[in-house]
């Protein structure tokens, strides 16, 4: 029988509530077309799903631009509006800058509610950038000026030419600045990040500044080293706050600014291990460490080998591969969620009250169980993977819910408007539209759960027939633009994108209403010939009452009372 859980004590509980979003990014020459790649999933309980937009747009000198939480909405203030900002499609601009996230959280006492939040800083740099370079700039002039409302957040932030992460936590309350560090992921290699801060030693090399670096180094109070950045007090700080005491070149920002706990390896670090596991085959030898096993053996004093912050894959990366992993679901791996007693007869990935559970042992200790954490999760209410191609036209492939039983759009980057089923306002998480792409996506998904392993082939297929479509029209849309005056692109592309997803949506809204019909009551209406199955007189026929699987029965055969 497979475990699906595992347990350590609660003195190291994380409040798994909070765990959310998965991050991978693809470099250049990692890709099998040359594009840059970043993927994003926003998992929130009672996250609604919409597509972000807004419009380039000019602004008159003394403009102010209101600050608000992305979270929760609370008002942060107002700073000063920049002359022109860019047009913005979700987490892509009109020059294919793209950046997401994913919180880890770090030391409590370094977290603040004054300055400009993580979401702000995205989107704001996002309306002032034509680089991801350029992106970083803006992030860490903000915060300098501003102060960080936010816990410690890993960002991924990429362009056509380049993909960086960034680790970043707020000095404490009241103190403006953050510890940041930013690294360029080579052009041939791939990464990814979970809810876990993944940048450990800095380099420790001499090299000689660039102008352009000596600039920002003047700017942002920040050392530039290479393809690296960071905090010019980085290290300073964590020796003050008693984090890091030795050598500055064994000091690592994970290991001060976000140490390890049992669920940032087992529910976070573990994601990553799956990606990777998908491009390589050499992932095995870290998966004790990935699924906490060394850290729980070990008292919680060793993490084991810490996998790599990239690697470079054993193929080349299509945006395809990136949708499949999105949809991770720790399929043929000892971790597949759909997998044990606690998946229930029908497979489901549902595990009611959270990501864990607290239980008495016999002694007097507490003992804390720990659920499976796979990438495509029912809480994501959005997720994309961001296309960034020199020379063409950026594509930001849109999904509202489970990655795993929905689909991705082609939004295009400079687009006008985005469609109506992506509309922010049309309804929300607690107000039905039936013309919503979130609400559609979440009514076949949620019927689906219920017997996951009968429906979703029905969603699979439907899903892969809108992937190869989509996969074979892109070609044909590239090829039509080289003809268009950038109006009429815009255009082209606005009407394209918008269209097909809403055809998309429609395709969804009725696979909702054949799976109702089919899988009603709990049982299964018989078909033939792509037809419900009727009898000679054309009343409808009984359904299939399928037994519950043997592998199952037996896993629960002990409470079963027998003759």
């Amino acid at each position: 029988m497979k475990k699906t859980v595992l347990t350590l004590l609660a003195a190291i509980l994380f409040p798994w509530e909070t765990f959310a979003c998965t991050n991978f990014l693809v470099g250049k020459d990692a890709s099998s077309d040359g594009s840059t790649m970043i993927s994003y999933a926003a998992d929130s309980y009672g996250m609604f799903g919409f597509l972000h937009f807004s419009p380039a747009a000019d602004w008159a000198e003394g403009t102010m631009r209101e600050v608000k939480d992305w979270d929760t909405g609370r008002p942060l203030g107002q700073i000063p509006q920049v002359r022109h900002t860019y047009s913005v499609v979700g987490n892509m601009n009109e020059h294919q800058v793209t950046i997401g996230e994913t919180t880890w959280g770090g030391r409590e006492e370094l977290w603040d509610t004054v300055g400009v939040d993580y979401g702000s800083l995205i989107y704001i740099a996002l309306e002032r950038s034509k680089t991801a370079r350029e992106a970083i700039e803006w992030m860490i002039t903000l915060v300098n000026e501003y102060g960080y409302a936010s816990e410690g957040e890993s960002f991924s932030i990429g362009d056509p030419s380049e993909v960086w992460i960034m680790d970043l936590i707020g000095k404490g309350k009241g103190q403006k600045g953050a510890n940041w560090v930013a690294v360029r992921i080579p052009d041939n290699a791939i990464s990814a990040h979970a809810n876990q801060a993944r940048i450990t030693k800095l380099p420790s090399d001499k090299v000689r500044s660039t102008k352009e670096q000596k600039r920002l180094e003047k700017k942002l109070n920040c050392v530039c080293h290479g393809d690296w950045m960071w905090d010019k007090n980085l290290i300073s700080f964590a020796k003050e706050k008693g984090y890091f005491s030795g050598a500055d070149k064994d000091f690592s920002f994970q290991a001060a600014y976000a140490p390890f706990d049992f669920s940032g390896l087992y529910v976070c670090e573990a994601r990553v291990w799956s990606f990777f596991n998908h491009f390589s085959d050499e992932m095995d030898k870290y998966f004790d460490y990935a699924t906490g096993k060394t850290f729980r053996e070990s008292g919680g004093k060793e993490a084991g080998e810490h996998m790599p912050l990239w690697i470079i894959p054993n193929r080349k990366v299509s945006a395809q591969d990136i949708k499949e992993c999105m949809r991770d679901e720790y399929k043929n791996t000892p971790l597949d969620i759909t997998q044990g007693t606690d998946a229930g007869p029908w497979n489901s990935k549902l595990r009611y009250g959270g990501l864990g559970f607290k239980l008495a042992s016999e002694g007097t200790d507490t003992l804390q169980y720990w659920y499976e954490r796979p990438t495509a999760t029912q809480q994501t209410a959005w997720s994309f993977v961001a296309q960034m191609r020199e020379g063409k036209e950026g594509i930001f492939w849109f999904g509202v819910d489970d990655a795993a039983c929905s689909c991705y759009a082609p939004m295009f980057c400079r687009i006008n408007h985005v469609p109506e089923c992506f509309e922010e306002g049309n309804g929300d998480s607690y107000t039905f539209s039936p013309t919503s792409a979130w609400w559609t996506f979440n009514l076949v998904a949620n019927w689906a759960y219920t017997k996951y392993s009968r429906m979703y082939p029905h969603i699979r297929e439907l899903q892969q027939t809108w992937d190869d479509k989509f996969n074979m029209q892109i070609a044909g849309v590239d090829e039509k633009v080289k003809s268009l005056s950038d109006e009429d692109v815009r255009a082209f592309l606005t009407n394209y994108s918008c269209s097909q997803a809403e055809n998309m949506v429609a395709d969804w809204q009725r696979l909702h209403i054949y799976l109702v019909t089919k899988f009603i009551d709990g049982q299964e209406r018989k078909e033939e010939n792509g037809q419900f199955k009727r009898n000679p007189y054309g009343n409808s026929c009984g359904p299939n009452r399928l037994p519950l699987p043997e592998n199952f029965l037996k896993m629960v055969s002990p409470e079963i009372t027998h003759e």
